[in-house]
């Protein structure tokens, strides 16, 4: 992974952090006890990097957010986990849009996208294109395709 995608990750998660830090935390029984209840509990970093065969490299690890640095024969990426949708979603608008992501119920990987098409086969997910905002269509057994002409949204 490159110097400057490092510098992007660490200016994201400082923003995250930032940004979470000065909004006060959830209530109980709120959006994240909401959200469990539906999607059951979120995974961990060291859980979702289990189920692709790495052992993380924890560089962030707050309330907030807890951010691994992964390798496997697939190659480079990063997996983060939130404590709430909301972190989760101000990470988003704060991360570099060039790179695509693979989102889930409170976490996301980042990184190449050869990387991300060979571990959402075994993490699922939807995977998020030049903008993070757009998701893009579960293909039926290819790959994703990026057109620059989604449209789809959440």
């Amino acid at each position: 992974m490159t110097s400057s995608r490092q510098i992007a990750l660490a200016v994201s998660a400082f923003a995250l952090l930032s940004t979470v830090a000065c909004s006060g935390s959830s209530e109980p029984g709120g959006e994240t006890a909401n959200t469990e209840a539906v999607l059951g509990p979120p995974p961990t970093v060291e859980q979702l990097a289990a189920k692709v065969g790495c052992t993380p490299d924890i560089q962030v690890d707050a309330a907030e957010l807890r951010t691994g640095a992964c390798e496997t024969k697939d190659g480079q990426f990063f997996v983060n986990t939130f404590a709430t949708q909301q972190g989760k979603d101000e990470w988003m608008d704060q991360a570099p849009e060039y790179n695509p992501h693979l989102v889930g119920n409170l976490w996301t990987v980042l990184g190449e996208r050869p990387v991300l098409d060979a571990l959402r086969v075994r993490l699922g997910g939807d995977l998020h294109l030049s903008d993070h905002r757009v998701k893009s269509p579960a293909p039926a057994a290819d790959p994703v395709v990026d057109t620059g002409s989604d449209t789809g949204g959440y």
